[in-house]
């Protein structure tokens, strides 16, 4: 990718790596461990971001 990306785009892969985290711990123990995975966890690898 460029270097010299837009302002836009900078912000939506920025939106996606910060929404890319785990179920944080004190859910979990709220929830007796029913929550363990985060559904919109995804891998750089495995799934694409739309452009």
């Amino acid at each position: 990718m460029t270097r010299n990306k837009p302002l836009a785009r900078k912000l939506r892969l920025l939106k996606a790596m910060k929404s890319n985290r785990r179920v944080p711990a004190w859910v979990m123990i709220r929830t007796n461990r029913r929550f363990l995975r985060h559904p919109k966890v995804r891998n750089w690898r495995r799934s694409k971001l739309k452009k």
